[in-house]
C-alpha cells in the first residue's frame, strides 16, 4: 500500500517488519496471520491505524453488533464488489485493533470496511473517521469482559452524539438500545441515519424468550411494550411514558420465508423501491444482517438491483454456516456465543428437523464444542439461559466437547434431552472424529469462538478447509 498519511522512513521500516512478521507467521502455519503483524505494529507504532486510514480516500465503513457483525461486513463486501469496489477488509473476523491494523497493512484500496468488536468502537471510530457505521444488535454476551449492556450503549450514544455531523449511521429500528441512539431530531432531519427492521408479524415469537434483554426505556426507566419479538428482544415495542417508540424503518422485510437450512426469501421495501431477496444463509437473524447489509448499501450508493443481487449470491463468512466435507459427511459449522444468538441456530436446526432433512425421520446429529477461554468469556452460565429445550426431541444424537464439555452435557439432560443420546469427549478433534463416524449424513457443529478456530485449523491442518488468516 503506498503510504501519502505514513510518511517517514522510521514509519516504513516498522510497515516492512510488520508485513514480513506476518508473512512469515502464515508460512509457518501457525495462525496468527489476522492478528500478530497488526500486533507488532501498534506496539512499534500506537497511532498506525489513523496514519494508514488517510490512505483511503474513499473513506471506511465500520460495522459492529454482538452477533453477526462478520456476516453483515461480509454481505456489504459482496456487495462494494458487484460494482467493482473491493474494500481493505479484515475479513477472517479479528476485529480489535490489531485486526483492523492488518488489514490495512496488508491490502490495498481505496475504501475500508471493517467489523469492530462493540467495545473497540469508539477507539476505532476516533482512528478511522469513517462516513458510515452500522449498529446492528446489542445482547448480553461475555459479562465478565464487557461488563452490562446499558454501559455499552452509553459508550455508543456518546460516539454517535461526536458524530453527528460527520459520520452516517445504520441502526436496527427493532433493537431499542440502538434505535435510541438515532432519535436526535437534528441527526433525522440531516438524514444521518438510516433504520431497518422486519415488518412480518407471522415471524414474531409466541412469548418474550429467556434471554429477552432491554426490558426498560433507557430515556426514562418504564418498562417497554412489546407488541411482538423476532430475534431476542428485536421487534416492535413502545414506552408507555415517553416518546422512544420502535421508529419506522427505512429498509424493511414485509415478508419472510424460512427455508431451514436452505436459506430464505423475504420481500423488501426500501426508499429506493421494493425487491425480493433470496439468501442463501439460514435464519431469521440472517435476514436482519442482510437488512443492514442492504441498508448500508444503498447510504454507499450501490443501487439496489445490485445489492439484492449481491446478498443472492453471498458466500458464509467463516464459521457461520460454513459446511465442509469430512470422510463424507457434510458438517455445517454455525457458531453460537451467547443466549440470543445460540436460540436462533436451535430456531433454524429445529425447523431443518421438521422439514425431513433427518435421515429416517430419526433426528439431526450435532457436535457441540464449549470452551471457557477469554475470547468466548470465562463465564459459561450463558447455556443456562440459551434455549436449548427447542431441540429435545430432534436430535438422534449430540457429542459435547470442549474444556467445557461436562457442562454441556448436562445442560442438555436438563432440556430433556434423552440422556443415552448424548456423549462427552473433550478433545475438539477426537470429538469431530466420533461425530463425524456416527454421524449418519450430516453434522451440525455448533462451537464457540476459541472451540470455532480449534476446529477450523484442525480442518484446514487436514487439507479440507482453507486456512482463515488467509
Amino acid at each position: 500500500m503506498s503510504a501519502p498519511g505514513a510518511t517517514g522512513a522510521g514509519f516504513r521500516a516498522k510497515l516492512a517488519l510488520a508485513r514480513a512478521t506476518g508473512s512469515l507467521s502464515r508460512r509457518s502455519g501457525r495462525g496468527g496471520g489476522t492478528t500478530l503483524p497488526g500486533r507488532l505494529l501498534l506496539r512499534l507504532a500506537p497511532d498506525a491505524v489513523a496514519r494508514l486510514a488517510v490512505d483511503l480516500t474513499g473513506g471506511s465503513t465500520i460495522v459492529s453488533a454482538t452477533n453477526g457483525k462478520t456476516t453483515t461486513a461480509g454481505m456489504i463486501a459482496a456487495a462494494l464488489r458487484t460494482v467493482g469496489r473491493d474494500p481493505v477488509h479484515n475479513r477472517a473476523g479479528s476485529n480489535m485493533s490489531w485486526g483492523v491494523a492488518t488489514a490495512l497493512l496488508e491490502q490495498r484500496g481505496r475504501e475500508g470496511l471493517f467489523e469492530v468488536d462493540e467495545a473497540w468502537l469508539p477507539r476505532m471510530v476516533a482512528e478511522l473517521a469513517p462516513r458510515l457505521v452500522v449498529l446492528a444488535n446489542l445482547f448480553r454476551d461475555q459479562l465478565d469482559r464487557y461488563g452490562e449492556l446499558e454501559r455499552l450503549a452509553d459508550d455508543w450514544a456518546a460516539l454517535v452524539s461526536e458524530r453527528a455531523g460527520s459520520t452516517g449511521f445504520v441502526l436496527n429500528a427493532d433493537d431499542p438500545l440502538v434505535a435510541d441512539l438515532g432519535r436526535d431530531r437534528e441527526l433525522r432531519r440531516r438524514e444521518g441515519v438510516t433504520y431497518f427492521g422486519i415488518e412480518d408479524p407471522e415471524q414474531a415469537l409466541p412469548e418474550l424468550q429467556h434471554a429477552h434483554d432491554a426490558k426498560h426505556c433507557r430515556r426514562c426507566g418504564s418498562p417497554y411494550t412489546y407488541h411482538r419479538a423476532f430475534v431476542g428482544h428485536l421487534g416492535h415495542y413502545e414506552c408507555p411514558n415517553c416518546d422512544a417508540d420502535r421508529p419506522a424503518p427505512d429498509v424493511a422485510a414485509t415478508a419472510i420465508e424460512l427455508r431451514g437450512m436452505d436459506g430464505s426469501r423475504a420481500r423488501v421495501r426500501t426508499r429506493e423501491g421494493e425487491a425480493t431477496l433470496e439468501l442463501p444463509l439460514p435464519g431469521l437473524y440472517n435476514v436482519y444482517n442482510a437488512l443492514a447489509a442492504l441498508a448500508a448499501a444503498l447510504r454507499l450508493g450501490i443501487g439496489l438491483e445490485h445489492a439484492v443481487g449481491a446478498l443472492a449470491k453471498v458466500e458464509a463468512a467463516f464459521g457461520r454456516v460454513e459446511t465442509i466435507a469430512v470422510e463424507g459427511v457434510s458438517v455445517s459449522i454455525l457458531l453460537i456465543k451467547n443466549p440470543a444468538g445460540a436460540n436462533e441456530v436451535l430456531r433454524t436446526l429445529r425447523l431443518e428437523a421438521t422439514r425431513g432433512s433427518a435421515d429416517a425421520g430419526d433426528g439431526i446429529d450435532l457436535l457441540i464444542a464449549l470452551n471457557d477461554g477469554i475470547a468466548d468469556g470465562r463465564d459459561i452460565s450463558w447455556i443456562w439461559d440459551a434455549d436449548f429445550e427447542l431441540i429435545a426431541g430432534y436430535v438422534r444424537r449430540i457429542l459435547c466437547a470442549g474444556t467445557r464439555a461436562p457442562e454441556m452435557a448436562l445442560r442438555l439432560k436438563y432440556a430433556g434431552l434423552a440422556p443415552e443420546s448424548i456423549e462427552v469427549e473433550p478433545s475438539i478433534e477426537r470429538g469431530l472424529d466420533r461425530a463425524v463416524a456416527e454421524a449418519e449424513s450430516r453434522l451440525f457443529a455448533l462451537p464457540t469462538y476459541t472451540a470455532l478456530l480449534e476446529l477450523r485449523t484442525l480442518l484446514a491442518s487436514r487439507g479440507l478447509a482453507a486456512e482463515f488468516w488467509r
